[in-house]
């Protein structure tokens, strides 16, 4: 079949890469425009778009689809003449309209990180840690004009550790979303049997999974111990859980444990031990143990590392 690919970070990367490797032809791949990042504000190709130029796949990477513009219009005639039989979708970060779906012959397939309907939206992967969900998955839909709407083709199933973090999650779905669109996509006569028995999502199970902020990763020390081993893990690696050390500095907390030392009554947000384990602090309920912080302008350390630093001691008290 002609497949279109569509895909911008590396979640959507290494479902390309499965696909390249397929007997399929890969008539385009459209991703995101260069964007500038690292402190040299350089301009990056995404993750997609510098595997696309390995294979000398062509690239496209237009702002926007709106056929109220002359650019957007364009955008629409440039990918209907590739004359693709299926379009795939992977965190590509732009809004395809109903012209695009209709457009290649079995229409547009995504890749989507969560078991829909069940967190549709912008972080499926966080919102699942953070809220304590002991499994997810890959769902490959049908893609529909609504937010993760459309019709499911194949799911594929996750557990969730009480040692993952969004980004080794995000990895494990990654290699999860490449099989299971390989899959679908086995055949055209596969692929067909998929969507005659595709299915429609139930409303009454949906949840939405917002879009990530950097306030919210702040520590709430009245939380559960397990509510904040939860955040912390959820904001690995973006935007990092923090708690303030003082009126203009946050020291930045990437990993943590729930704590086997016991609590007698000190105020929440106090460090009760330091040790070879991590800083041990007071929680709404229970202890959790912080195993591994950056203050600013420095590196990430490790308890051993944070006990040499002389930077915290038993008796302080986080805000």
């Amino acid at each position: 079949m002609k497949i279109i690919f569509a895909g911008t970070p590396e979640f959507a990367a290494s479902a390309l890469a499965a696909l390249i490797q397929t007997d399929h032809e890969i008539v385009a791949v459209y991703t995101q425009p260069d964007r500038k990042s690292g402190r040299g504000q350089k301009l990056t190709a995404s993750a997609v778009k510098q595997l696309a130029l390995t294979h000398d796949l062509p690239v496209y990477q237009p702002l926007h689809f709106k056929a109220s513009t002359e650019e957007g219009l364009a955008a629409q005639q440039e990918l209907a003449a590739l004359g693709a039989d299926v379009m795939v979708v992977a965190a590509y970060g732009l809004i395809l309209p109903q012209s695009i779906l209709d457009t290649p012959k079995y229409g547009c397939l995504n890749i989507h990180g969560s078991l829909l309907p069940r967190w549709r939206g912008a972080a499926p992967i966080q919102r699942a840690i953070a809220t304590g969900d002991t499994e997810t998955g890959v769902t490959i839909m049908k893609m529909a004009a609504g937010l993760d709407t459309g019709d499911m083709l194949y799911k594929t199933l996750c557990p969730i550790t009480t040692m993952d973090t969004s980004a080794s999650l995000y990895e494990k779905l990654a290699t999860q979303g490449a099989q299971a669109i390989c899959t679908v996509l086995e055949s055209e006569q596969k692929l067909l049997q998929y969507l005659e028995a595709r299915e429609v999502q139930d409303e009454q199970f949906t949840v939405y999974a917002h879009k990530l902020t950097k306030a919210e990763a702040q520590i709430d020390w009245r939380k559960s111990a397990i509510e904040i081993d939860r955040t912390i893990r959820a904001f690995n690696p973006w935007p990092v859980a923090f708690t303030p050390i003082d009126e203009s500095n946050n020291l930045r907390i990437w990993n943590a444990t729930i704590s086997n030392v016991i609590a007698n009554g000190e105020d929440v947000g106090t460090i009760i031990e330091m040790d070879k384990q991590g800083v041990h602090v007071v929680c709404g309920k229970g202890v959790v143990c912080l195993t591994s912080l950056q203050w600013p302008g420095g590196k990430a350390v490790n308890p051993v590392q944070i006990i040499q630093g002389h930077k915290l001691s038993v008796g302080h008290q986080f805000a």
